[in-house]
């Protein structure tokens, strides 16, 4: 089972929890978790982490993202992103690193920029 970690110096600042719809924008700084349904944008130059039953139809601009559920929509990422093996990735994704776990459904355009 893919467990999505968050370090102890690490806080949550916002979360979509599971049974949870948003539609909008979402301009923060910090982590963003989403366990339920997103449909917009998220901007921010810390993390967002897709979890297992998360859903998110939107673009991602973010420092990392990591996606363990289904996201429909591009990836911009300044550091990396992480896809686990539940993660499923309908769009493209754009960062200088790409990490990708056996088993995942990725049916975009990646491109990997140079730091």
């Amino acid at each position: 089972m893919n467990e999505i970690q968050i370090p102890d110096s690490a806080s949550i600042n916002s979360i979509i929890g599971e049974g949870t719809r948003f539609n909008g924008e979402l301009n923060l700084n910090g982590l963003l978790r989403i366990d339920g349904d997103f449909c917009g944008t998220v901007r921010t130059k810390g993390r967002v982490l897709i979890g297992k039953n998360g859903r998110a139809e939107c673009t991602i601009y973010a420092g990392t993202v990591v996606i363990g559920g289904i996201v429909k929509g591009n990836v911009f990422a300044e550091e990396k992103v992480v896809i686990l093996s539940t993660g499923i990735v309908l769009g493209n994704i754009s960062s200088p690193r790409f990490i990708v776990e056996e088993g995942v459904i990725l049916n975009g355009n990646c491109r990997i920029l140079q730091e």
